[in-house]
């Protein structure tokens, strides 16, 4: 006898595995355990009661041939008095010899399937279970499987899925009350496109929904669980092994029925009650031929009759699945009606063993796939990193990041966030707003609590801007600086801010776009004053003529790449300030030489070895600083002098060996910057320049200052170090204003008292090393180091 509780295991799977189970499968478990039943108790029959029960038969032994039991059925037909009046056979038998016909007979006359059929009936019961749950338990599909339940389980119980289903349903109900914004495309005047960084028509609740806040532990484990989604569908959409898994068990179910059912329906019938014996014992008992009754043929027959329905029944719950799985598409799983429902758009559909899970999971409870679409939501998993922002950013740690900026406003800056919090909108102080490499930035109409900020920093963070936002900073923002990969990618909203005066971009334009340098249109930008750009342009954006008329600076920093085109500045008329740093110029441009109003030129890092067009910045009458560092000039022209109205020069890090004395006839020199360089000497001319207040000759190889250059009695700041210099002169007391000097780096041994008489020097100011500076004399020193 086969204990029923070592079939338990076979049926109560794993409570998780269920919603794993469509209806047939769980009408198919239900079938199975029923047939299990009636095998086991066929089988507790056959163990408890006598199997089979023979007595000898008188027939002739000419007649053996003959059935032993032909003649007892109707023998026994008769009434029971009948029966009464019979006085039977006397067969001379004791009882161990009947229990050795019994026995006998039970293995050589019975049929094999009358005797077994119980057992049989267990067997492919238990067959039946193992193919059921086979795709359980085959190694290559178990653990995904457990892995997809586990993951599917806490999503379902996760407090979050609860709460964005209850906020999308808010949405949904409060969507109808007209707090809906509308798209617009900023300053382009056109109607039915959507612009990059301007998001599409968005519902907007202004007052959440009911719900309990989760906590912040509760907002990390829903954060974990994302992470776990998203990993587990990359691993499982690679594939369809449990597909194909499943297919290969159904179709061994419908093979394993067809034959069960066939070789049952043949045999059912040799499930006799009498039984006809012929056995060689004539020498043990005295008889050949014996009658036997099969005691529990009768019900083993009903049995068999109610196990082949079960069969069938379990057959056609095959053959059904068969039908489901190449009937319907279970490769791709749509979420229309999920998105239609819940209103998130963004819901991915899926593919290969998680949409054929998924499938599954909606003829067990279709509740599962909605309430695990939320995890398969980039809205939803935002809305969750907005929250855990929200708990770890509270106004009161932001506050304290506040600090003043080089333009002395109020700066918040914020890098490498996950996102923006909410709560940086309720710092209505904030002045300058700057965020560094944080994705996918979405503007809430909260940013309207701003009603100080004026400034905007998008360092690769891409924004987008609801038009309810771009309409409140359109009219107050005034810089803006935007970096990001290619060029292409500056949200386009920032071109329609129409208050806008400073305006920076930084990014490349692609390689085969690098010549054509197109930039979006700045018609829209009315005030802008300043325009930065910092990329890989072939030439100068035409876009850039857009606000001729009121730009006054201009910088073009090229990273090295070669400025071919540069005539669109002659339409710059009012541009006071322009740079054009890194453009590979080898020459001074002409086109420069036309801006008149042009006060501030900056050719740094360039190409410029000679740079004899000097002379034509005689037109740019209006002309005070010239930059030509970092360059590879070798000598200044003689014209130079025609720049009367200069009064700032910087040649520093070029190749300058000598100077020409005729530079020291721009007589408004007030800063000359002629640092690294290979200069060995400053001509005698140096003290015509009666206004120069700094002068820069440090990382030089100078051996002796002329005496001349203490006749500029205005200086301030005075750098001779690194050069050759073995002694500083005492003529150095004419310098009262002085404040600054650096001497390190020199061959000096000592340094001349007379430096007490420079009233403006202190300690500080004085740059030297300390051995030196102790070599002064006391008075000296104590004088230097008053406050």
């Amino acid at each position: 006898m086969i204990p029923v509780a070592e079939f338990k295991q076979f049926t109560e799977q794993q409570p998780a595995f269920k919603v794993l189970k469509p209806w047939w499968d769980v009408l198919a478990e239900y079938i199975t355990v029923a047939m299990l039943m009636i095998g086991v108790f066929g089988c507790t029959l056959q163990v408890t009661q006598d199997k089979i029960i023979c007595l000898p038969s008188h027939v002739p032994r000419e007649n053996l041939s003959e059935t032993p039991c032909g003649e007892l059925p109707r023998g026994i037909s008769g009434d029971t008095e009948d029966l009464r009046e019979l006085s039977g056979l006397k067969n001379n038998l004791d009882l161990q010899q009947y229990s050795f016909i019994n026995q006998l007979c039970y293995e050589t006359a019975l049929h094999w399937y009358a005797k077994y059929f119980p057992y049989l009936v267990v067997i492919h019961t238990l067959i039946f279970m193992v193919c059921t749950s086979f795709w359980f338990k085959f190694p290559g599909t178990s653990s995904k499987i457990e892995h997809f339940i586990s993951i599917l389980g806490k999503c379902f119980d996760s407090p979050w899925t609860t709460r964005a289903l209850s906020e999308v349903s808010g949405e949904n109900h409060k969507g109808t009350s007209g707090r809906v914004t509308a798209t617009a495309i900023a300053g382009s005047g056109k109607t039915g496109e959507s612009e990059k960084g301007l998001t599409e028509p968005e519902k907007v609740v202004m007052e959440p929904p009911a719900v309990t806040l989760l906590d912040k532990k509760e907002g990390e484990q829903a954060k974990a669980l994302f992470e776990k989604v998203k990993k587990f569908r990359v691993h499982v959409e690679e594939g369809d092994i449990l597909y194909t898994m499943y297919i290969r068990q159904t179709v061994l179910k419908v093979c394993k029925f067809l034959a069960i059912l066939i070789y049952n329906v043949i045999y059912v019938e040799k499930i006799n009650f009498l039984v006809a014996c012929q056995v060689e014992t004539a020498e043990v008992t005295g008889y050949a031929s014996f009658c036997c009754n099969h005691t529990k043929a009768h019900l083993f027959a009903k049995l068999a009759f109610c196990y082949i329905s079960f069969v069938c029944v379990y057959g056609l719950t095959c053959l059904y699945t068969l039908y489901w799985l190449f009937h319907r598409p279970l490769k791709e799983y749509s979420f229309c009606s999920v998105r239609e429902e819940t209103g998130m758009g963004d819901i991915p559909d899926v593919k290969n063993d998680f949409a054929f899970m998924l499938h599954l999971i909606d003829q067990y409870d279709s509740l599962y796939s909605k309430r695990f679409a939320v995890f398969l939501s980039e809205v939803s998993e935002s809305r969750l990193k907005q929250l855990n922002l929200n708990h770890e950013w509270t106004p009161e740690k932001l506050r304290q990041k506040l600090q003043r900026n080089g333009r002395g406003r109020l700066e918040l800056a914020l890098c490498m966030l996950p996102g923006l919090p909410d709560t940086v909108f309720e710092l209505i102080e904030t002045e300058s707003l700057k965020l560094e490499a944080i994705c996918d930035i979405t503007f809430p109409p909260t940013l309207s609590q701003l009603v100080h900020l004026e400034e905007l920093s998008l360092l690769h963070s891409p924004a987008k801007l609801p038009f309810s936002s771009f309409v409140f900073l359109r009219d107050r923002l005034k810089v803006v600086r935007v970096k990001c990969e290619e060029l292409r990618e500056v949200p386009l909203w920032v071109f329609g801010l129409r208050s806008l005066e400073e305006l920076h971009l930084e990014g490349l334009f692609p390689p085969e776009l690098a010549r054509a340098a197109n930039l979006e249109s700045l018609k829209e930008l009315k005030l802008l004053k300043c325009l930065s750009l910092r990329s890989n342009a072939g030439k100068m954006p035409p876009s850039v003529t857009d606000v001729a008329g009121h730009l006054q600076q201009l910088s073009l920093h090229n990273d090295g790449t070669r400025l071919l085109t540069l005539n669109g500045l002659k339409k710059l008329t009012a541009l006071r300030e322009l740079e054009l740093v890194g453009c590979g110029l080898e020459r001074i441009p002409h086109a420069v030489f036309s801006l008149t109003a042009l006060q501030e030129l900056d050719l740094k890092d360039n190409h410029l070895r000679s740079i004899e067009e000097i002379l034509s910045f005689q037109h740019c009458r209006k002309l005070v600083t010239l930059k030509l560092w970092h360059n590879q000039i070798a000598y200044v022209p003689e014209h130079v002098r025609k720049l009367k109205s200069l009064e700032q020069l910087y040649l520093s890090h070029n190749k300058l060996e000598t100077l020409t004395p005729q530079l020291c006839f721009c007589t408004n020199l007030r800063l000359l910057d002629i640092s690294h360089n290979g200069l060995r000497s400053l001509p005698p001319e140096v003290g015509i320049l009666q206004n120069l207040q700094h002068l820069a000759v440090s990382y030089n190889a100078l051996e002796g200052l002329p005496d001349e250059l203490f006749f500029c009695q205005k200086l301030r700041t005075l750098l001779l170090g690194y050069n050759h210099l073995s002694q500083l002169s005492p003529r150095v007391a004419a310098l009262r204003a002085l404040s600054r000097l650096e001497l390190k780096g020199n061959r000096l041994e000592a340094l001349p008292e007379e430096l007490g008489n420079c009233g403006g020097l202190k300690k500080s100011g004085l740059l030297v090393e300390e051995a030196l500076y102790e070599g002064l004399p006391a008075e000296v020193r104590e004088k230097m180091e008053e406050e």
